[in-house]
């Protein structure tokens, strides 16, 4: 580990500290409806909206308010129409306009279809497909770049209404999702990519509707150049936390990620808003030390992250020096496994990379996972099996950790043996159990379809192996086979969309499989945890005692910290010992 890329990590961490405040100010300031900058610009084009979708307001502009069921009911309701919208758009694509390189011929298939619409309106943005081979540019436009606004703005308005759970009482509503949606659309997400768009055009990435340029090699062979409208998409799949790449190479690609300023700038987009969320939680529950702890908690766990997955891709195999192929005094790889990586961007940056967007639900990437080093590769895989609540997605990340938040102080409560509570509120049977049913769920999601394929990929005869079966698709025997099932799952239902790219996941079974593993991962973890928004609501506060236990010091985070890593542990290890533990170990014997 050098010193250069302990540089970029501590200026990459400054980055995101500096913005939290002034950004979760801004974001807590137009939620409430109230005035700022951009409302003279902005209000009238808002207004416009709410009078086309029928949504009423008041003379304030506040929405009407909704109960849990009502929002809930909003929601599920535009991710059904916008996921139909989407899928429609894929199987009409050669009657549709912006189709300069004529994919007339290969309309999307009926599963494909399925597995993209429901991965961009879960905000997952898993590509089983070659983008740059399969969609055209209305398809990326209008169709996937929309979605990357929409399941963004959705999750961030999920985690509003939680938050407004904490901070209201003996009220039963939880703010309106319509009026939510449209405002983080409206005042964060459109401004902050038209900006970014910008600086990305500067740095050399394309943003064009040109037909893709076919040119000669030096050696005479013929090459095509994809382009189109990628500054655009790129933005914002990284600012909402899609990670849907315009390219197959994703951030790799030096048309998606050109120069080591432009890879330093996405990643700071991954992070931008929702680190920023968590001084909006302490800011809108009038306690912003709340808000620091939930930041500090998610700042540490993504620091050993990074820790870990820097020294094992510095040191890379041992395997190597141990069989003499490349001997050396520390038995170590020299320049450390650059297997998978660019070279623009080396291994220190990779490792950031590859820990931020899983820690994030982003799922973008400028290496390969698949060629990370077992516990290299360990590091994304647990960030997505934690649930991706360091930082994690454009709301969904503060919604997971105030999810474990409950956990910690129900825990807090048995060992002193009175009722939890947690920001003025008793936590009860229902919180608690609302928020282990979304805890289960997500973990039967993952283990049980990582069971069925590695069943039917290792052990099936005779129909799994025909061609487009699941057994078809798995490019690597044995503990690193396993891996890439985990990974895959792991990744839908946690709505990041990354993979261990080994895995060719355009088959019938894994299109179906990882598409209802995404619908679970978003849909049955958010409708509990907006019941237990609509309960907090309705309960009134408890003053603070001398037993109250603190939510806002190095006690608290310590025990949140402990209880993310503990759950996470206690539900993954036997898997992750039969993949990546393995590996490692059969690497060294």
């Amino acid at each position: 580990m050098t010193a250069n890329g302990w540089l970029q990590i501590a200026i990459f961490f400054l980055l995101i500290l500096v913005c939290a405040k002034p950004l979760g100010s801004f974001i807590a300031t137009f939620i409430e409806g109230k005035r700022n900058f951009l409302t003279p610009v902005l209000s009238p084009v808002e207004r416009v909206i709410y009078k086309i979708c029928g949504v009423k307001i008041d003379a304030e502009g506040h929405g009407e308010e909704q109960h849990w069921t009502r929002y809930a009911g909003a929601v599920l309701a535009f991710s059904l129409f916008s996921a139909l919208l989407l899928y429609a758009m894929q199987r009409l694509q050669k009657w549709l306009p912006f189709n300069p390189q004529g994919f007339s011929q290969n309309n999307v298939s009926p599963d494909l279809g399925f597995n993209t619409a429901v991965s961009f309106v879960t905000n997952t943005n898993w590509q089983a497909y070659t983008p740059e081979q399969t969609l055209s540019y209305f398809i990326q436009m209008a169709g996937l770049t929309m979605h990357n606004f929409s399941s963004a703005a959705a999750g961030l308005a999920i985690a509003v209404a939680l938050v407004r759970g904490f901070a209201r009482q003996s009220i039963k509503t939880i703010g309106n999702f319509w009026v939510d949606m449209t405002r983080a659309i409206l005042y964060v997400l459109l401004p902050l990519s038209i900006v970014g768009a910008l600086i990305m055009i500067w740095q050399g990435v394309p943003q064009n509707l040109h037909p893709y340029t076919a040119v000669a090699t030096l050696e005479g062979a013929k090459q095509t150049i994809a382009q189109g409208p990628v500054a655009s998409q790129e933005v914002i799949k990284m600012l909402g936390t899609n990670g849907g790449g315009f390219f197959n190479a994703n951030s790799a690609h030096p048309f998606e990620n050109p120069t080591p300023f432009s890879n330093m700038f996405q990643m700071f987009l991954i992070f931008l808003i929702p680190g920023a969320l968590t001084y909006t939680f302490g800011k809108m529950v009038r306690d912003t030390r709340q808000g620091w702890a939930i930041f500090t908690t998610m700042a540490i766990l993504w620091l050993a992250g990074v820790v870990v997955c820097y020294h094992y891709e510095q040191r890379g195999t041992p395997f190597l020096a141990k069989a003499g192929i490349e001997q050396t005094a520390t038995n170590t790889q020299p320049g450390g496994n650059m297997e998978g990586k660019e070279t623009r961007f080396g291994i220190a940056d990779s490792a950031l990379f590859a820990t931020v967007t899983t820690d994030a639900s982003c799922g973008a990437v400028n290496s390969m996972h698949d060629s990370y080093t077992p516990l290299g590769g360990l590091v994304p895989l647990f960030n997505l099996e934690l649930g991706e609540v360091v930082f994690g997605g454009v709301g969904a990340g503060l919604y997971g950790m105030l999810m474990f938040a409950i956990l910690a102080v129900f825990i807090a409560g048995l060992m002193v043996g009175r009722t939890p509570e947690y920001l003025g509120k008793k936590i009860e049977q229902k919180e608690v159990k609302m928020a282990m049913i979304a805890m289960l769920v997500l973990a039967a999601s993952v283990l049980l379809f990582t069971g069925a394929s590695s069943v039917v990929s290792f052990m099936a005869k005779g129909y799994w192996n025909a061609p487009g079966a699941a057994s078809a698709s798995l490019g690597n025997p044995g503990a690193h086979g396993f891996s890439e099932i985990l990974y895959a799952y792991s990744s839908g239902t946690g709505n990041n969309g990354s993979a261990f790219a080994g895995l060719s996941a355009n088959t019938p079974w894994w299109n179906l499989t990882i598409g209802y593993a995404m619908l679970i991962g978003r849909f049955l973890m958010l409708l509990p945890l907006l019941a237990i928004a609509g309960s907090l609501a309705e309960k009134k506060q408890v003053p603070v005692s001398a037993g109250t236990f603190p939510t806002h010091g190095p006690l608290f985070v310590g025990l949140l910290m402990g209880v993310v890593l503990i759950v996470g542990a206690l539900t993954y290890f036997p898997a992750l010992s039969l993949g990546p533990v393995v590996e490692h170990l059969m690497l060294n014997t």
